[in-house]
């Protein structure tokens, strides 16, 4: 069961950067205000860790481990 949580560990912080880094520069081109854009690219970054720390690691306990 390490494994699976290992991987989220290492891989949910980079999915969550890059995920800030895409919003921010595509809502940059669009909006006008910083706050707004931090906002929304910090959102987007949140639910992108939230998402890879949960399910790749419930799927690989499902179909893998169990």
């Amino acid at each position: 069961m390490e494994l699976p949580i290992l991987l989220a560990l290492i891989f949910s912080p980079l999915a969550a950067a890059v995920a800030f880094v895409i919003t921010y520069a595509e809502y940059a081109k669009h909006l006008v205000d910083r706050k707004k854009i931090l906002k929304k690219a910090l959102g987007m970054a949140l639910m992108a860790f939230a998402f890879f720390m949960t399910v790749p690691p419930l799927l690989i306990w499902l179909f893998l481990i169990r």
